[in-house]
């Protein structure tokens, strides 16, 4: 018979064998690490980066030069204001699209190789990752292709009201008249209604009420709130000055309301336009005796 001894041996033997066997495949697994390693470090292609860095570099400083171009120019002729903005809305966009083509191609080998290491989960999980950028992306495509509206236009989306001032791959930017940049992803503007003043337009059309009591002469007040528009600095008189007289109630309240449509030169001076015509009519209603309504009553 085999000793004790012996067969404690033997064992020993055969655990550091397997010890052994174990220990060399975590060698090769670790071994193949780098080999993943230097593939995807194959896939970049070094001397192409700095000339990537060089690239972008490049491009930010045309679209900072162009920035500055279009706000000084703008601000000195503002007949061509929209125009200036519009142009340098578009060559953003062309510099975005070309620039990030180029830094892919200069910066990584595409080839078979590359579209392996670069597909499978690794592409699901990019996909999950980005697909509201990518979404964003071609909203932003869309808007400026079928023109909801242009940087310029004064416009009222989900409750923000204010001038479009940068449309961008990703987003849109708007100014509000409290100056607040408000930034908007281009893919709410696919499913949400978006309301334009001036499409495109210096021009826009203000509307303000003025109410008046039932007993009051409304043509009087027509035509003081007509002459108060006329009389504007601000009025843009190519186009037509309405006063619109209804019948107006709230609750118990029933009054005469006077709606003048009239359109303001510049949509930068829509405050400016109402502030005026409301002065001097409420200074001509008080000055002739019209009286306004002093307080509502609610049910």
């Amino acid at each position: 018979m085999m000793s004790l001894s012996r067969l404690a041996r033997i064992a020993g033997a055969v655990m550091a064998g397997a010890l052994f066997l174990q220990s060399g495949d975590a060698l090769a697994q670790a071994a193949s690490a780098p080999s993943d390693l230097s593939g995807i470090a194959e896939i970049i292609r070094w001397s192409g980066v700095f000339a990537s860095i060089l690239w972008i570099a490049g491009a930010w400083l045309i679209l900072r030069v162009a920035g500055r171009f279009v706000e000084a120019f703008g601000g000195e002729f503002s007949s061509r204001r929209l125009t200036l903005q519009k142009v340098y809305t578009v060559l953003q966009f062309v510099i975005y699209v070309v620039s990030t083509i180029a830094v892919i191609f200069m910066s990584f080998r595409i080839d078979d190789t590359t579209m392996a290491l670069v597909g499978g989960s690794l592409a699901v999980a990019v996909g999950f990752a980005t697909k509201d950028l990518v979404a964003s992306y071609i909203a932003g495509l869309i808007i400026m292709l079928d023109h909801p509206f242009q940087v310029g236009d004064r416009v009222k989306f989900a409750g923000e009201y204010g001038d479009i001032v940068a449309i961008g791959l990703r987003s849109v930017r708007m100014r509000t008249l409290d100056d607040n940049i408000v930034t908007i992803p281009n893919s709410k503007f696919l499913t949400d209604i978006t309301a334009s003043g001036n499409s495109g337009q210096l021009d826009m059309q203000v509307v303000i009420d003025f109410l008046i009591e039932p007993s009051q002469d409304a043509e009087e007040a027509r035509t003081i709130v007509t002459e108060a528009a006329l009389s504007s600095q601000f009025i843009f008189l190519p186009k037509p000055v309405v006063v619109l007289v209804s019948q107006w109630q709230d609750g118990l309240l029933i009054a005469v309301r006077l709606r003048l449509k009239a359109y303001v030169l510049d949509t930068r001076y829509e405050k400016e336009f109402e502030s005026d015509v409301s002065i001097r009519v409420l200074k001509a209603f008080q000055q002739r005796g019209i009286l306004v309504p002093s307080s509502i009553v609610r049910s």
